[in-house]
């Protein structure tokens, strides 16, 4: 089983420990150590089973940097430590009332490809990919950016399209509207762009950290729990700024200063999406955990335990 997972396996069994981890792993300096860097913290975990002992810089590193199935050094812009950074000018711009079918399109196609950028980069990749499935992978993801972008512009196009001038359809399209669609899409974008795992099945590994073989159980089960952890993350960075906003703009400061509306909109859709990430990665564990009967009848004869871990990604 490789350091990454044999951490998890040891660390994080609660939500508000795994909580703290991943605090500790967003950091955004650690993306700026360079991949010989990485590759010296990564090797200095070795196989042990002791890692909550090592080196803790190491050990954040190859947490934050590696990935746990391949071994290899993530891209950056697809680093845990990125996503804030990278997008919540994303997320703010694609949540702007926009005057323009196209200013929305374009804001949306950002973020959807930089979602599926993310679930794909982050994924469990156990499982062997032929071409002719990678080139089938790839165009599921292209469809899956493509229509969550015209979905997440509905709005915008509903409201232009229909020549929408009254205030409260207007509030319900932009203010209310985008809370479960944000939620939808971005579970939609991981259930799309990790299909494969579902379809062909992720490795599982007995309670001694031996891989038994490939699971579409466990692979159900990885990217069901990931696309609630991010529909979740989305769905609430959609849900408190909006609600916020139409809470504050009945008090007397904001109807004699309209415009503060906008700034803490914005502001706060940051806030809440930089709070959010580390709460909803830690929903769920890195290593899961399925029940012996819940996996094929192959594997279970295999199994020497009640239940198999796998890596449920990211």
């Amino acid at each position: 089983m490789d350091p990454n997972l044999l951490y998890w396996k040891s660390q994080g069994q609660s939500v508000l420990s795994r909580l703290q981890i991943w605090v500790n792993l967003l950091d955004p300096t650690h993306l700026l150590s360079s991949d010989a860097e990485i590759q010296e913290a990564r090797s200095l975990l070795g196989g042990g089973e002791n890692l909550n002992i090592k080196d803790g810089q190491a050990l954040a590193l190859s947490l934050s940097s590696v990935h746990a199935d391949s071994g290899a050094v993530l891209p950056l812009v697809f680093r845990p430590a990125a996503l804030l950074p990278i997008s919540a000018p994303l997320v703010v711009a694609s949540f702007l009332p926009h005057s323009s079918v196209k200013h929305a399109l374009f804001w949306q196609f950002l973020l959807q490809s930089y979602s599926a950028g993310f679930n794909h980069a982050n994924r469990n990749s156990s499982s062997e990919q032929s071409k002719m499935r990678s080139l089938k992978q790839l165009l599921l993801i292209a469809g899956a950016v493509s229509y969550a972008t015209c979905a997440g512009a509905l709005p915008q196009i509903v409201i232009n399209r229909l020549g929408v001038r009254s205030a409260p359809i207007q509030t319900f399209f932009r203010s209310i509207l985008p809370i479960p669609l944000s939620a939808a899409l971005a579970a939609f974008n991981v259930l799309i762009v990790r299909s494969e795992e579902s379809e062909t099945g992720i490795q599982v590994f007995d309670s001694n950290g031996n891989p038994v073989g490939l699971s579409k159980a466990a692979g159900e089960k990885a990217v069901r729990e990931t696309a609630l952890s991010r529909a979740a993350l989305f769905g609430t960075t959609a849900a408190v700024p909006n609600l916020l906003v139409l809470l504050i703009k009945r008090t007397r400061l904001f109807q004699k200063n309209s415009l503060l509306a906008a700034p803490l909109r914005h502001i706060s859709v940051a806030f809440v999406l930089g709070l959010m990430i580390p709460v909803s990665f830690s929903l769920f564990p890195q290593l899961g955990t399925i029940r012996t009967e819940n996996v094929e009848e192959q594997l279970q004869a295999a199994a020497d335990s009640r239940q198999l871990y796998y890596h449920r990604g990211l």
